[in-house]
């Protein structure tokens, strides 16, 4: 029976095996990554599936470089612009003024004998000097006095006080260090006192407290819930460049130089405006872009097409979104799907729709770094 008794397993170690599933307490749980939702401005971007974690690093690196660029540029226009335009250094006469044109005439000649005086002193100076040294050169007129003979001064002689004078100067040791005071401090009135009074060691804190806090980062990303596909959300600030400004940037320079900058990244499309998927919600959310690119009051008409998209919604009708977005542009602007000026675009990743303007996206390999670069791409 004791033997029996000692093969069944007790209720004390069933619930320990059961608790091991269960969180643990009083420990921190890793949380999921913040999801993507309306209200929010940044960067949609494609890439290879299964490869959304990588890829979302890569972007925030390429866009920081290329956000990097636009800003350094628009620095030089800015001190280009800035910069005096140099005097021409021409000289003016006016025939009007006979009186000025004379005193010119006297200031010349004064001048010119001015030049003669000056030369003629010099040449003086300069006989002076040939008659000394040649004076010099006979011993036998050296140290006479009286029509004795002197001894002729050494060169060890004529190096006596500079000898005397650097032992004196060691004898008496180092110059004392001055204590640097309060006036001879330099002004700091024009530096404010944050700087002065932070350290470097209190500066990189703050620093690092700014990265590691995730509010404050400039660029951050989100988890759409799609396969394939990452956004990095953008938080602008003052002086900042747009979403648009910044992805058309890194194209053109990317046509250019056929630089190969990424190695999971397809397309990188600017965001301007996200809402819900809702006929209702795009057309009010859409609102100020379209006043933005497109003006009532702009005298040429823009040629504009609607680029669309879904992921993971079967339940919207694309026919209406395209119609909603067409007709929120006003009247004197055309739809030209062949050769258009500006388009629009649209991107669905479940319930969150996304807004975008792009420029020149037939010609620019529709956006493709890819493509752009030279290198093949696995997207079609």
């Amino acid at each position: 029976m004791a033997t029996d008794h000692n093969s069944k397993p007790t209720n004390s170690n069933k619930n320990n095996k059961k608790r091991k599933n269960y969180l643990p307490y009083n420990k921190a749980v890793k949380k999921g990554a913040y999801p993507l939702h309306a209200g929010v401005e940044g960067f949609f971007i494609t890439c290879d599936g299964g490869r959304e974690h990588q890829a979302s690093n890569e972007a925030i690196n390429v866009i920081e470089s290329f956000y990097e660029e636009l800003l350094e540029d628009a620095e030089l226009k800015v001190e280009q612009a800035e910069l005096p335009k140099k005097p021409v250094n021409k000289i003016t006469k006016f025939a009007s003024d006979s009186s000025d044109s004379d005193n010119d005439d006297d200031d010349d000649k004064g001048s010119s004998k001015d030049e003669a005086n000056d030369k003629k002193s010099l040449e003086t100076v300069e006989d002076i000097d040939k008659n000394a040294v040649a004076s010099g050169d006979d011993e036998s007129t050296l140290g006479t006095e009286n029509g004795v003979p002197l001894e002729n001064p050494t060169h060890a002689d004529k190096a006596e006080p500079e000898n005397q004078d650097i032992k004196e100067a060691e004898a008496l040791g180092p110059p004392a260090k001055r204590q640097c005071t309060d006036a001879d401090a330099p002004d700091s009135g024009s530096l404010p006192k944050k700087i002065e009074n932070k350290s470097v060691d209190k500066l990189i804190e703050a620093e690092l407290a700014e990265l590691g806090d995730r509010s404050k980062r400039r660029f951050s990303k989100l988890d759409t819930g799609c396969n394939g596909v990452v956004f990095i959300q953008m938080r602008k600030r003052e002086g900042d460049p747009s979403t648009k400004d910044i992805v058309q940037h890194m194209m053109t320079s990317l046509a250019k130089t056929k630089k190969h900058v990424s190695r999971f990244l397809l397309r990188v499309l600017p965001v301007e405006v996200t809402c819900y998927t809702s006929e209702e919600e795009i057309r009010r959310a859409i609102k100020p872009v379209i006043e933005k690119y497109f003006p009532v009051e702009n005298e040429k008409p823009r040629k504009f097409s609607v680029l669309y998209d879904a992921r993971a919604n079967t339940g919207i009708d694309r026919a209406k979104v395209i119609d909603a977005v067409a007709k929120s542009v006003p009247c004197v602007h055309k739809v030209d799907l062949a050769n258009p000026d500006i388009s629009i675009m649209v991107q669905i990743a479940k319930t969150i729709c996304l807004i975008g303007v792009v420029e020149k996206y037939k010609e620019l390999a529709k956006y493709n770094l890819r493509q752009l670069s030279g290198s093949p791409s696995k997207e079609q």
